[in-house]
């Protein structure tokens, strides 16, 4: 038998899903097992490395009848296998990828020795596992104009993220857009909102009751407290969400009549607005669209970047924003020099 890395944590991997007498698992089990890690072997491989491996560690195997069941002895000592499986280490490090900004720093440097055996795993199956090459054929990319993540403080991130686990106040000192020095006030971090390439706490201010919204890259320095966070009584996050923070929500629910060119609405067939949603054609081709969509920053931001591949026909209210809108743009493009 070739002993290379990846017979190894083959046979590591047949070791960890064998479970103790009297419970017991056949070699098709195990093959289907290690073919949802990524190891694509036969029957008769896994057959080869149970008997290989029962040389070695006590399993015993249930010959009395077929399927023979495979089992640690139950005498056996108490061990665990370090490492960790194919599966394991691909859904480490798409975590660590996309969930980047939103992991807690401190769990992030806790996992930091996962992250490398789960690199080391994948790198030693590449060409041999098909979950080893996943992460080089899956991609998130976003939806509308990608932006820069504006840089941030790392010591600053880990001391909010810390706070809002801790559920303890901090002193910061934040600078506003618009002011011309920062200030420094105490917080009580309430939750944390990645909109786009912006990261986002949402707190209180002292021992005032309305909520803040602070842009994390524009907090300069923060010192946690010894203080317990002092809630707002009833705060929900996904309700504050509802309610209209950030452009999103809920709103007011409203029926939109709008005419879009083919270009502009085709993908709303596959990808409607809403349960109710209809479409229809119109007289001159365009395609006419009506659902009940709340009414909210998001959806008018959403319609202007259709530019003149959409006209909104109702609300009137809506309408006159964006023709407002519309008309301001064409005259700042119509000013010559």
């Amino acid at each position: 038998m070739s002993f290379t890395p990846e017979t190894l944590l083959r046979q590591w991997q047949t070791l960890r899903h064998i479970p103790r007498h009297p419970r017991k698992i056949t070699a098709w089990e195990l093959r289907q097992q290690l073919e949802n890690e990524g190891f694509s072997v036969g029957k008769r491989t896994v057959e080869r490395d149970l008997q290989a491996l029962s040389r070695i560690f006590p399993l015993v195997v249930d010959d009395r009848e077929k399927p023979f069941g495979w089992s640690w002895d139950k005498e056996a000592p108490s061990f665990d296998l370090p490492g960790i499986s194919t599966s394991e280490s691909l859904t480490l490090l798409m975590a660590r990828e996309y969930l980047r900004s939103v992991m807690p720093s401190s769990v992030q440097n806790q996992l930091a020795p996962y992250f490398r055996l789960a690199e080391q795993k994948l790198d030693t199956l590449a060409g041999h596992s098909s979950l080893a090459s996943w992460l080089n054929k899956v991609r998130i990319i976003p939806a509308a104009q990608p932006l820069l993540a504006p840089q941030t403080n790392s010591d600053v991130e880990a001391t909010l993220q810390e706070a809002l686990m801790l559920d303890r106040q901090c002193t910061v000192t934040y600078h506003r857009k618009d002011a011309e020095s920062p200030d420094e006030y105490p917080i009580n971090p309430l939750a944390l909102v990645q909109r786009g390439s912006l990261i986002y706490l949402i707190c209180t201010i002292k021992t005032y009751a309305d909520i803040r919204i602070l842009v994390l890259h524009r907090v300069l320095s923060a010192t946690l407290l010894g203080t317990p966070t002092v809630h707002l009584p009833g705060f929900d996050l996904d309700e504050y969400l509802a309610r209209g923070a950030f452009g999103w929500g809920a709103g007011q629910i409203i029926q939109l009549k709008a005419l879009f060119t083919t270009e502009a609405g085709n993908h709303l067939h596959e990808t409607p607005l809403s349960i109710d949603q209809e479409i229809s054609q119109a007289s001159d081709g365009r395609l006419r669209v009506t659902a009940s969509v709340p009414d909210n920053k998001q959806l008018l931001w959403w319609l202007l970047g259709f530019g003149d591949g959409v006209e909104v026909e109702a609300p009137k209210e809506l309408r006159d924003t964006i023709k407002l809108s519309l008309a301001s743009a064409a005259r700042r493009y119509q000013c010559e020099g």
